[in-house]
């Protein structure tokens, strides 16, 4: 593969061009077969043993689809830091954070902005983004034994809702289903399993309706949160994670997709959620409670009233007919409304949060931790296996589905794209109006030329970079899942996009060239027409580019118009390339305005004769050409740099997403301090629990009126809270 790879490589460099283009065609070859090369082979997870699989072979004999295996999460001793260089501090996101989430129930995580709600969640589903200023410490067991993301199958359902938005309901869900259950090969059995999905989570009416975006009015804000849940809850994952999933819904579509995550709870999910201030009616639905306040753990433990039994033992009691989730948010928050109130606030979350960890070591825990031989066996089951190289061919043909129906379905884009190429060519035609061959229109021509250059590069350069930063935060959510892999995704991207791209450069040409009398021959129209669509499928893989090395749609509109008009500068009609200081003689060669323009000049003006009076005079195209420096140049030389620009750019793409892929941070192990601090939690018998719930005072009574600002002044002393 690695000869047959280099002589591919010579033989394209040897259609021309110097050494440093022979040095980017020869690295786009060698990429562009990467590109081809399937996955590797499935890695087997660290704590898993051949012996084991063997063992277990015949209960790995029925697909796993549909069903659902128990998790038990354990988190203890969770520390979360952030240095600043500057100022050489050290910032706690989370501080010493413990708990537990069990199948069957749904877990919210509580506590006022900036408590630390979204970074627990995502420590838990290991989805924190990775950076060198963090420091992650502590553990976390996943059925008794130490995590492993590959133990089990997880759903991460993020607050933005992103999809593709001229898919309908269905196409979404089935084109999932068949990316991430390539086991299930019969049509029917999909459409079943997909119709199943679209019931069970209300979506059965808006099955046939497109997704849509904020150009084309779709589905609504709560069938969009569903339609992210019905994606993540194709493969059955075992652990639901769901970062705020109210935000930015009305209370009806907020409890709709409440009882959503209550429903696959009572399933058999085990479902965490972070939420900030829930309505009364949505805090009924929750099973078991975290409560954050500064990254600090104020309580852990069941839901409903069990909370406000154990805040009233400290004189904090929830009035009537108030809202819980209301009243807990108050207790926890600080209050930055004077300094007394900073003050009086910040002692009481520090009473409580210190009455908390001193009482852990008497939390009892209803139900036993899962056996070490049983939570083995379901680390294996729900282990998240590979895909084997055959599927490569399989994933690029579902996603060359996609994107067809994506690009071609987006009508308001492609109208404005139409619209435009007509007017400016409508524009640019009646101001160069039937040019003659008079001296003066030598540079007519030299001008239109250049304009038409410019506007094919910046019409699909703008397009491209404001919608694939859009696009790729979709690719990098599907590719974190492991739907399919980056070169299926790409090439079947840039497939389904030839057809839609040239269409538009043809129209600009087909109304311009008859407008201005160009070079009136057939030949030389095709030639003028297939120039514009290489420029322009050259300024889209430019905005690919751009779009895979900056992070936001913003970003990408700031960066790559700002490239284009250094491409622009040196693109051979406002500085000749011979006059071109010779540390900026490369930006010609890599140029796509330059080629561009070069191509349509060696088109248009040779064998073309002009009107001449004086010996001066421009005589025939090619003395024009020659004051171009574009003399002895061939159209050969256009294509050729063109394709070599193209293929420059895909392959930079590929290895600009392959590099910026997310990365997370990892959990280290807690310090010493933290490891004999922690507290080993086993379930007590019986007996013992009716002792230490004699030792147990009753509350201390306070007033109604100095609970709400005062910090707990009575003694405190361990006591027990049952069921969490």
């Amino acid at each position: 593969m690695v000869r047959f790879g280099g002589k591919m490589a010579g033989q394209l460099v040897s259609l021309g061009g110097n050494g440093a283009g022979q040095f980017l065609a020869a690295a786009a070859v060698a990429l562009l077969l990467r590109l081809f090369s399937g996955p590797g082979p499935a890695l087997m997870p660290e704590d898993e043993s051949p012996d084991d699989e063997k063992n277990d072979a015949a209960d790995d004999d029925s697909p796993d689809v549909g069903k659902v295996f128990p998790v038990t999460i354990r988190w203890s001793n969770i520390t979360c830091s952030l240095s600043d260089k500057s100022s050489k501090s050290v910032r706690f996101l989370l501080n010493n954070v413990s708990g537990e989430a069990k199948p069957g129930r749904l877990l919210a995580i509580m506590g006022p902005s900036g408590s630390g709600k979204t970074t627990l969640l995502n420590v838990l589903a290991g989805q924190l983004m990775a950076s060198p200023r963090l420091h992650l410490s502590g553990l976390l067991e996943v059925n008794g034994r130490p995590s492993s993301n590959r133990a089990y199958k997880l759903a991460y359902v993020r607050q933005e809702d992103l999809f593709f938005s001229q898919l309908t309901v269905r196409e979404t869900l089935s084109l999932a289903a068949e990316l991430q259950l390539p086991e299930i090969a019969s049509v029917e059995e999909r459409d079943e399993y997909v119709n199943n999905l679209l019931f069970k989570l209300g979506l059965a009416s808006c099955a046939d309706t497109n997704v849509g975006d904020a150009k084309v009015r779709g589905i609504s804000g709560g069938e969009k949160k569903r339609l992210s849940l019905a994606c993540e809850l194709i493969a059955s994952p075992s652990v639901i994670f769901s970062d705020e999933p109210t935000t930015g819904l009305d209370a009806f579509q907020a409890e709709k997709v409440m009882e959503t995550l209550r429903q696959l709870a009572q399933d058999g999910h085990t479902v965490i959620c972070s939420i900030h201030q829930p309505r009364g009616s949505v805090y009924g639905k929750f099973d078991d409670i975290v409560l954050l306040a500064e990254g600090a753990l104020v309580y852990a433990g069941s839901a409903h009233d069990v909370p406000l039994t154990y805040f009233s033992k400290f004189g904090y009691r929830c009035p009537d007919h108030v809202n819980p989730a209301e009243f807990l948010a108050d207790l926890i928050s600080i209050d930055y409304s004077s300094a007394e109130s900073v003050y009086s606030s910040r002692k009481r979350i520090d009473g409580l949060v210190e009455s908390f960890s001193q009482q852990s070591s008497t939390i009892l825990y209803a139900t036993p931790l899962t056996r070490k031989e049983d939570s083995k066996k379901l680390s294996r089951k729900t282990g998240v296996k590979g895909k084997g190289k055959g599927s490569w061919w399989r994933e690029f043909w579902l996603l060359l589905r996609r994107a067809w129906m994506q690009a071609s379905r987006d009508g308001p884009t492609n109208k404005v794209r139409a619209t435009m190429s007509i007017a400016s060519a409508i524009i640019f035609g009646s101001v160069f109006w039937r040019m003659g061959k008079s001296q003066t229109s030598i540079q007519d021509r030299m001008g239109l030329l250049q304009v038409a250059a410019i506007n094919t590069a910046m019409a699909a350069l703008t397009k491209t970079v404001g919608v694939f930063p859009k696009e790729r935060a979709i690719v990098d959510r599907e590719r974190a899942k492991g739907s399919y892999a980056l070169g299926p995704y790409l090439l079947s991207k840039l497939i389904a996009e030839i057809p839609v791209g040239a269409a538009f450069p043809l129209m600009f040409g087909a109304v311009l060239y008859p407008m201005s009398r160009l070079h009136p021959t057939f030949s030389r129209f095709g030639k003028f027409c297939g120039i514009v669509t290489a420029e322009s499928f050259a300024a889209s893989a430019m905005g690919l580019t751009v779009g895979a090395m900056v992070p936001t749609t913003e970003a990408a509109m700031a960066v790559g118009p700002s490239l284009m008009t250094v491409f622009i500068v040196f693109g051979g009609y406002y500085v000749n390339a011979d006059n071109t200081p010779i540390i900026f003689r490369w930006i010609p060669n890599v140029s796509l305005i330059r080629w561009a323009f070069q191509g349509l000049c060696i088109n248009e003006f040779r064998g073309l004769q002009f009107d001449h009076q004086s010996s001066i005079d421009v005589e025939t195209g090619e003395q024009a050409l020659e004051r171009l420096s574009f003399g002895g140049r061939h159209i050969k030389d256009t294509v050729v740099a063109q394709s070599r620009i193209l293929l420059f750019l895909y392959c930079t793409t590929y290895l600009l997403l392959e590099k910026n892929k997310p990365s997370y941070q990892r959990l280290e192990p807690p310090c010493h301090e933290q490891i004999q601090s922690q507290v080993q939690l086993e379930p007590l018998d019986p007996d013992e629990v009716k002792q230490l719930q004699q030792l147990d005072p009753p509350p201390p009574k306070k007033d109604e009126s100095n609970q709400q600002l005062e910090s707990p002044s009575v003694e405190i002393r361990p006591f027990i809270l049952e069921g969490l």
